[in-house]
């Protein structure tokens, strides 16, 4: 242990940030370098490392981010790609991390929260977060916003492959209202843009009419309906006369919808979700799904 040292915010140092790579491949089969290599990981994403040599052995990642919350912006930190390598576990390389996490930001921000998987749902409440049930909306009665045959059209796939294509949604994303204002997020193009490669690389679409970017995917009767983004106030009405043809009887939102005149049933969501406030008050957070697309 003692040739173990910290490093963090390393994105431009190419030997340790692969290895970061490397360690997220083989802990999440997720990778960093592609995604840092189109120049869409910015600033507000900063991994907290241990490293033996130039080899990430464990992490803890922090994004920096903006929540809106009925209407009003609040500064939070999302931690995300927590792992230790298999050769160091047991040694609480992962807690020391996280305690430092928690000593630079818990008194800079109001909210700090993460998604865990069920195999280490006891080892976060030791460093006061909370556990929260977030609630997945729908819409199975869409029979006056269906199109018909006319669905799908002036509907183009973008190819996230094509820079043309990456530059368009990367633009779209900067410039991009909240999806809601009840409970959603800004200034999370980062995030987007890795979703963008690495997760919905085949559920992008362009209205071209609208010039807004729906990203959804479609499986028999139901869509899934993963972000909106666009730069102007839209109708959903309009969004789904587009994509939901004569087939589909249920949309599910992956987000905090927030439509006027528009009945969703709703049902609980375990994601995993686990908040630390500075107050203890996690009422916040009640009747809410947070976007999938900022979610690290």
């Amino acid at each position: 242990m003692h040739n173990i040292r910290f490093a963090q915010d390393y994105k431009n140092n190419d030997r340790v940030r692969k290895s970061l790579s490397d360690l997220a491949q083989g802990t999440f089969g997720i990778s960093f370098e592609d995604w840092y290599q189109k120049g869409y990981w910015k600033e507000r994403f900063i991994p907290y490392s241990y490293l033996d040599g130039d080899r990430v052995i464990a992490n803890v990642s922090v994004s920096i981010m903006d929540l809106i919350i009925n209407g009003e912006v609040s500064q939070a930190v999302q931690i995300g790609t927590v792992m230790t390598h298999p050769d160091y576990r047991n040694k609480g390389l992962s807690s020391r991390l996280l305690t430092k996490v928690l000593d630079d930001y818990e008194h800079k921000c109001e909210y700090i929260y993460l998604f865990a998987n069920e195999s280490v749902l006891d080892f976060y409440p030791k460093f006061g977060f909370r556990p929260v049930q977030e609630q997945l909306f729908s819409l199975e009665n869409i029979s006056e916003y269906r199109s018909g045959p006319a669905a799908n059209k002036n509907v183009r796939k973008l190819d996230m492959q094509n820079e043309a294509d990456r530059a368009l949604m990367y633009q779209r994303s900067l410039e991009r209202l909240p999806n809601s204002q009840r409970w959603g997020t800004a200034n999370s193009e980062g995030i987007l843009m890795f979703y963008g490669l690495n997760v919905f690389s085949e559920e992008i679409y362009y209205l071209e009419e609208e010039n807004i970017i729906v990203i959804y995917k479609k499986e028999e009767d139901r869509i899934d309906l993963f972000d909106i983004i666009s730069a102007k106030e839209f109708e959903i009405q309009d969004i789904l006369s587009h994509i939901a043809d004569k087939d589909v009887r249920k949309i599910v939102f992956h987000y905090t919808p927030d439509y006027k005149n528009m009945y969703l049933n709703q049902q609980v969501y375990d994601g995993g979700l686990f908040v630390r406030t500075r107050s203890s008050d996690i009422s916040s957070f009640h009747n809410i799904k947070y976007p999938i697309t900022s979610t690290t």
